[in-house]
Formats: C-alpha cells, structure tokens, sequence
C-alpha cells in the first residue's frame, strides 16, 4: 500500500498556532519579483527560498485524521510514518533509507521578465503618463482654460476692466514717479473722487427761480469778471472757481439785477484767497467796480455766499479735469493746451453748456474739439478713453457745441474771451479756423 504523508505532532501543534493568526502574512507564498525601485538594474538574479506554506485550520485537521487512519490500519505509530508534510519539503523513509527535500531548499531562478512588477518613482510614472496622454490627444487639442484663468477673466467683467491691450494705453504718469507733487501713487484714485463727486456742485437751469435776472445777463458777468481776473493777472484755478461759485449761489438764493455784479465780485474775492498765493485785497475790486459798491457791502456779501454754500469750496471744477485730460492727449503742445482753454473758456461764457453738460463732459469735449479743429490723428485715442472715461461718441454733442461757440465768437458782443486767446502769448488760437464738421471729420 502506498505511504501516505503523516504531520507529526509538534508540526500539528505550530499548524494550529498559525491557524489562529488570521493576519499573519504568508512566508512560504510565491511573490512577484521586484525590480529595483531606482530601476538602474535590467535584470538581477533573485534567490527564492522556498518555505513551508501555510495550511488552513480545516485541511490541517483532515491531514491529521487522514494520518491516524493509516497509521492504526498498518498498526505503525505515528512517529513512523512515511511523509512528512511540511509545505513543499517532504521526509520520505522508506527500507531504512531515508530520503529528505529540504523544507528550506534555494533555488537559483531567473525572473521572467513578463512577470515582472517594476516599481518606479512617481517622477518618472508622471512623466510617462503625460507622454502617453500628449501621444493620444495629439497635437490639435486646444488649451484648456484653468479655473484660476477663468475666475480672474470674471472677476475683471465684474470690475468693469476692459480687455484692450495694455501696449495701447500710455502711462501719462511714468515720467512724475519721483515727484512728489504729482502724487503718481494715488492721482487716479483722485479723478475717480472727482467724477463721483462732481455732480453734487453740477447746477441745473436756475433761472426760473430768478425773477430780476436771465440767462444773457449771466454770461455778460462771467465776460467781465473774465477781464477782471486777466488783469489781476489770477490764477486759472482762481477763475473757474469763481464762475462755480457764481452759479452755486445764484441757484441757491434769488438776487436782484443790480447786486449780481456784487455777487461776482464777492465770489473772485473768495476764490482768490482760496487759491491764490497773494489774493486781492476788497479795496482792489471796489476800484475795479468804479466804486459801485462799498467796502462793507463785499464783506456782507461774502458772507452771506459763505454761508448759503456751507463753506464748500472744494468742488471739482472743469479746470481740475483739464488739467488731467491735457496731459493725456498725448502728445501735447502750447498750442493744443490754449485750444482746449479757449474752448472751455468760451462753455463757461454759454449758460446752456454749463447746466446740461458735467465738467468732466465740457472738459473731455474741450480736448476732443481742440483735437479736431488743429487736426490731431486720431482725434480719439484709446489713452484718452482710459483717462476720461468717455468714448468718442458720448462727446459729439458738447463738442459740436463748442464748435460753434468758436465760429461765432468773432462776430458776438462778448469778446473777452476771444480778445484774451488772440493775443501772442496765448498763441492766438482764436484766429485758427473752427472744426466747421466735427461728426465728418471723426472717422
């Protein structure tokens, strides 16, 4: 009868302790190879030690019962039997000789490169995942936008940013970095306080508040207080407020015909120690009144100018937008600068220019038109657009207006301000002819 293996007692005993131990990883299991993680070795011997491996409780307890039964059936006991089953080694005794496979036997195997796991860095998987990815997608797969680019292109949509290149839009400010009175860190913060605010000391029509005043006797005030102001030789900023002032207050408090050259008068007088470094003193303007008026009744109605406008001088005026807007027509010479104050200059004289139009608006127009009628290409340019906010179209109309205020001051009853831009020091610019068709020239 053939011998059949039979677990000695102590194995039996080992069997049932690592039956118990539901984790313990198998020693005697056949494993892959494992190449070498830097993978710098093609191929590498590799010694497999060959283990007993590990029997299952239920297939433990069958060998066991399987080796009492053939060992009572050949009356042997248990210590004589045949085999030994311990993994892959087998003790085999058979006619006093005995046979033994080591339980422990190396075996010296080449892998079978089929077979083989290569654990590499995850550099180099990165890079052969993204070599496979680019070989499939090909070179005609487009650029996939990130979440980063697409929240950025929202966020500037929501901010109001245009996309236009930054290339066509001329830092005005780059040459006044290091001057300090320039303030270049924060004077675009300024002009947006300008435009938001400016429509709080705008006026609108006054006149049908006025029973003793129109419109025409407005502006032969203005083209006095225009002279006044040339020979005291004043301050731009001194004018434009004073006009300011001057329609603050007449839209404010009715007056009648003959105080309006009074309010004119006390209004240059607060403009001037407002702005001015050596102000005129109210004897001065009681002379230039021809001593129509005295001393107290200036200082009278000073006050009360002072008190009806709660003391609020500082107002974006025109002037304070000229300023910004010449400096961004690039570029910029004497002569485009008198233009651009010969027309303004000519919207503060016409009543209708200053109730319907902004001084951001008369400003901007004043530099578009002056643009036009000295034929500076183009007439509109992106940088004047980033620095005014107003497009070409929204300035055609107080433009055109302008325009025609220029072609008719030649022949109209208040020259002031077309004596004052025909002189030599202004360039005489007044003499230049007038951009006749504004909307025909601006292609």
């Amino acid at each position: 009868m053939a011998s059949r293996a039979l677990v000695p007692l102590q194995q039996q005993q080992q069997l049932k302790g690592e039956g118990m131990q539901k984790n313990v990883p198998a020693e005697g299991r056949t494993r892959r190879v494992l190449q070498d993680i830097g993978n710098m070795v093609a191929e590498r011997a590799v010694e497999v030690k060959l283990q007993a491996q590990p029997i299952a409780r239920a297939f433990c307890t069958e060998l066991i019962a399987n080796a009492q039964a053939a060992a009572e059936k050949n009356k042997k006991p248990i210590k004589d039997a045949l085999g030994a089953v311990a993994g892959y080694g087998v003790a085999v005794k058979k006619g006093g000789v005995a046979t033994k496979v080591a339980a422990a036997q190396k075996i010296v195997k080449k892998p079978n490169p089929e077979e083989v796991i290569v654990i590499s860095s995850d550099e180099e998987d990165e890079g052969k995942c993204a070599g496979r990815r680019k070989s499939k997608e090909g070179p005609s797969r487009k650029n996939v936008k990130t979440l980063t680019a697409i929240l950025t292109a929202r966020s500037k949509a929501a901010c109001g940013i245009t996309k236009k290149p930054k290339d066509l839009i001329e830092n005005i400010d780059a040459a006044d970095v290091d001057n300090e009175l320039a303030v270049a860190e924060y004077v675009d913060e300024m002009y947006k306080f300008y435009k938001e605010t400016e429509d709080l000391s705008q006026v609108h029509d006054y006149m049908i508040k006025q029973t003793d005043i129109n419109a025409k006797m407005r502006s032969i005030l203005v083209d006095w207080l225009i002279e006044v102001h040339r020979k005291f030789e004043l301050t731009p900023e001194t004018l434009y407020l004073t006009i300011n002032i001057v329609d603050r207050f007449l839209s404010i408090m009715a007056v009648s015909r003959r105080e309006l050259q009074l309010v004119g008068i006390s209004s240059m007088l607060i403009a001037s120690k407002y702005e001015e470094i050596w102000a005129p003193e109210v004897n001065d303007f009681v002379c230039i009144s021809d001593n129509a008026y005295l001393r107290e009744q200036i200082l009278v109605m000073e006050k009360t100018i002072l008190e009806k406008l709660e003391w609020l001088m500082t107002v974006p005026t025109p002037y304070v937008f000229l300023v910004r807007y010449i400096k961004a027509s690039v570029p910029s010479d004497k002569e485009m600068e008198n233009m651009v104050f010969f027309l303004a200059e000519l919207g503060l004289l016409h009543y209708p220019t200053i109730t319907s139009y902004c001084p951001s608006k008369i400003a901007a127009s004043a530099v578009y038109a002056a643009r036009c009628t000295l034929d500076n290409s183009p007439f509109w340019n992106e940088t004047l657009e980033h620095y005014t906010g107003y497009s070409e179209c929204q300035l055609k109309d107080c433009a055109e207006l302008l325009v025609s205020l220029h072609s008719v001051a030649a022949e109209g009853k208040l020259k002031a301000v077309h004596r004052k831009f025909t002189s030599s020091d202004r360039g005489a610019v007044a003499l230049l002819t007038p951009a006749k068709s504004l909307s025909s020239k601006s292609s």
